[in-house]
């Protein structure tokens, strides 16, 4: 989408994915395919680029880092991103410039903890620092007696372990920042999750207006401690009493952006590109009210697979599709999205409902027999 974006506006894109189908190899004008920390590859792109973004945190920090010092234009930070890329220094940092977040311990061993839920209470979260995404590095422990399975999930992994909040929502607000150190700010969206996966954001966030402006400062707050231009997608909790906690932030276009396609005068793709290329940003206003859900691979199956429902879909008013065009589901994997938009929230969330009903993920079974 943000490849998609950029050709719009005739600019030349080289990506660097493992995946040599990968989504943005279809309107790419050079793919480069190797892992994406892959130092010599990372040099290669930084050759035939101008600017150096990322949209994923699994980047080469340490890489982007020497280039940035070699005057290479890197967007955002690699200093950023290698606070982001670790749950643990992310939760420090922000602890420390003073940004409301829920209380953490680090979890080297079993005894800390151990500690840390009696100090907690239970349930506690469990989270790896490094390298998970999607909810991919969480666990939920409930029990004393689920401590060990939880350290034995993550292995050898380092972990941190915090607070559960008993919140009453999960939102996120979108925040650009172009190089001449200009803000705005999206909407603030409401977002559902099942399994640690996002499912649905609704835009806009169903609370008070004072809690949205709330929202709005908060983020622009924590994104003003950290480096470089571009996209921040800037999640939180709301506690029961309207209190705001910062979950995680993510210094790129987020899944929970994705609504501001169709739904805002400016796609959170779009004020990206301005934003890393020293444009001015767009204010973004939102259009209408939208709900979008993600297509997510089922638990059943992984490999090929179909997409069934798509001509019941497109007879939902205000529905738009989604597909990026990976080759292959497994369990959870975003293969796609839909957005609904529509005047009012309830009526999108309706149809959002039939979309989520009529789109299924089936497995494509290939005859190999020969008559």
């Amino acid at each position: 989408m943000l490849a998609l974006e950029a050709k719009r506006m005739s600019i030349q894109i080289s990506i660097l994915d493992p995946d040599v189908h990968c989504p943005a190899a279809s309107v790419a004008d050079r793919v480069m395919v190797s892992d994406f920390k892959d130092e010599k590859a990372i040099h290669e792109l930084a050759k035939v680029s101008d600017i150096l973004t990322y949209e994923i945190e699994l980047a080469n920090s340490k890489v982007l880092q020497e280039l940035e010092f070699q005057k290479y234009p890197v967007h955002p930070a690699p200093r950023t991103l290698s606070i982001i890329q670790d749950k643990l220094k992310q939760k420090q940092f922000l602890k420390a410039n003073g940004i409301p977040i829920v209380d953490f311990e680090t979890a080297k061993s079993e005894v800390q903890v151990r500690q840390a839920c009696t100090i907690f209470g239970y349930p506690a979260l469990l989270k790896a620092c490094e390298d998970s995404y999607d909810g991919r590095g969480n666990f939920l422990i409930h029990g004393e007696d689920e401590i060990q399975e939880g350290l034995k999930h993550f292995s050898n992994r380092r972990c941190i372990i915090e607070k559960f909040v008993p919140f009453d929502k999960e939102i996120s607000v979108m925040v650009a920042r172009n190089t001449l150190g200009q803000v705005e700010s999206f909407p603030v969206v409401e977002n559902l999750h099942a399994q640690n996966i996002l499912v649905t954001t609704i835009a806009p966030a169903r609370l008070p207006n004072n809690t949205l402006k709330e929202a709005t400062r908060l983020a622009e707050r924590a994104i003003e401690t950290l480096d470089g231009a571009g996209i921040f997608g800037v999640e939180m909790f709301v506690k029961k009493n309207g209190d705001l906690l910062i979950n995680e932030i993510a210094p790129r276009p987020h899944n929970s952006g994705h609504y501001s396609i169709e739904a805002c005068s400016v796609s959170q793709f779009e004020q990206h590109i301005r934003a890393i290329l020293g444009l001015p940003l767009a204010q973004p206003k939102l259009l209408c009210s939208a709900v979008m859900i993600n297509i997510l691979g089922p638990d059943t199956f992984s490999g090929s697979y179909s997409l069934c429902g798509i001509p019941e879909a497109f007879t939902i008013q205000g529905l738009k599709l989604h597909l990026y065009g990976k080759e292959t589901t497994k369990p959870r994997r975003k293969l796609g999205h839909v957005t609904i938009t529509a005047e009012t929230v309830e009526d999108a969330l309706v149809r959002a409902d039939l979309a989520r009903k009529a789109l299924i993920v089936q497995e494509l079974k290939i005859d190999n027999k020969f008559d």
